[in-house]
């Protein structure tokens, strides 16, 4: 069974070139810069119903008609569903601000963070072109997320990580069915060894923005939030940026809304989060630059945003300008007490990576770059039990704990 596919052609990023065929196996374009996939967004007016999309099941999956796939069996599911929206009311209070704060929690999808949009579309698209062997470097989630979808898909997955990559990524990669190795260096360095081992092993570069797909996954976040809000736009998105493919996936799904007329001309300002220990993004958005340089010695504690340098970079910064949002670099101390902040006011455990928007937030509030009466929307990237917990100075020990049962009348 095929579904209705309103794919017209793809495009590069940067030169706009519009001669790539679609239902062909496509890499970066011919000026080296990531593809994007266009849609007949006219031919799709009148016969899509976007309330009817929204009643449907199936997570990410229901929205068809603005993916690539054709073909009803190569749709790989892991049982994905719609993300909450988690208001923080007594956050809100305790700053003082009138708007609304609100966590989107990515963290329940399968594998556990947002990282299974992208790359359930990815594989699910290898998979149509007849692509039997995928790799790609990893700080963690998304090579648990890829392994996970190959596996499912009957396909092989091989993945690389920086050796410092906890080890319980790894062990869920290795879980999941996937091939993986530590590197001695970064995610770019990762990166390199999937690039050049292209040949000589026969695997499809899934890299970030590599290939057009996990854009295409990534962007249901867009989709899927308007539609929570009444097909409405926040004012505000914190988004933990490092290959960005989230950040710059809502921006086309909010620019294909509009043009399908399910959304207004309102967009959210754009806020690309990154830490001061790993901040190409936020130095390239405060020099007015349009490309980002590698930054040296990349270091913070929320690897997830540990990206020293990105391939979509201008379209990150392209995204967080025509928004009129910004870029902004919080440090470790700022992302761990937001985390603890987070948890201890509302009950939310978020992870690092999540944590690290709302300390964004908090200082983007004091620099008047958004207003207390702002509804802002926060990305929580990853469940938060797959990072390790901060040691608790006022926790009881057992046997402290004892002494107060029997003080209390508990055996």
């Amino acid at each position: 069974m095929q579904f209705e596919n309103y794919v017209s052609h793809l495009e590069c990023g940067i030169t706009g070139e519009a001669d790539y065929e679609k239902a062909q196996i496509h890499g970066l374009s011919r000026a080296g810069r990531p593809l994007l996939v266009r849609y007949d967004l006219e031919a799709m007016k009148g016969k899509v119903n976007k309330h009817e999309i929204w009643a449907r099941g199936g997570g990410f999956w229901k929205w068809r008609e603005l993916l690539p796939i054709v073909d009803t069996e190569n749709v790989i599911t892991l049982g994905e569903d719609d993300t909450p929206l988690l208001s923080c009311p007594k956050l809100a209070s305790d700053m003082g601000v009138t708007g609304e704060i609100i966590i989107k929690d990515e963290g329940r999808l399968p594998t556990g963070s947002f990282k299974a949009r992208g790359l359930a579309l990815a594989v699910a698209m290898a998979k149509e072109l007849g692509i039997n062997q995928l790799a790609m470097p990893t700080n963690g989630n998304a090579g648990a997320a890829m392994a996970a979808y190959a596996t499912a898909g009957g396909m092989e997955s091989y993945i690389f990580a920086p050796d410092d990559t906890p080890d319980a990524n790894i062990r869920e990669i290795s879980l999941m069915g996937g091939k993986v190795w530590r590197v001695n260096g970064l995610i770019n360095d990762c990166g390199k060894i999937v690039g050049e081992g292209k040949e000589s092993a026969g695997w499809f570069d899934v890299s970030t923005l590599k290939e057009p797909y996990r854009i295409e996954g990534k962007k249901t976040m867009g989709l899927e939030l308007a539609a929570q809000l009444g097909w409405e736009v926040p004012d505000v998105i914190f988004y933990p940026t490092g290959g960005g493919t989230g950040l710059i996936g809502m921006w086309k799904a909010f620019n294909e809304m509009e043009a399908l007329g399910w959304i207004g001309s309102k967009r959210p300002k754009m806020v690309a989060v990154q830490a001061t220990g790993c901040a190409p993004i936020v130095k390239a958005f405060d020099e007015g630059a349009r490309h980002a340089e590698l930054w040296e010695n990349a270091h913070t504690y929320a690897a997830g945003i540990r990206v020293p340098v990105a391939v979509g970079d201008f379209l990150i910064l392209d995204a967080v300008r025509e928004s009129g949002g910004f870029a902004s670099a919080v440090d470790d101390d700022a992302i761990e007490e937001a985390r603890q902040q987070i948890g201890r006011t509302e009950g939310v455990l978020v992870c690092p990576e999540g944590a690290a928007t709302f300390a964004a937030y908090k200082k983007a509030l004091k620099e008047g770059k958004v207003s207390k009466e702002d509804r802002v929307v926060l990305f929580n990237c990853g469940n938060g039990l797959k990072y390790p917990m901060p040691e608790q100075a006022d926790a009881i020990d057992r046997h402290k704990a004892i002494d107060y049962g029997k003080l209390i009348g508990v055996s």
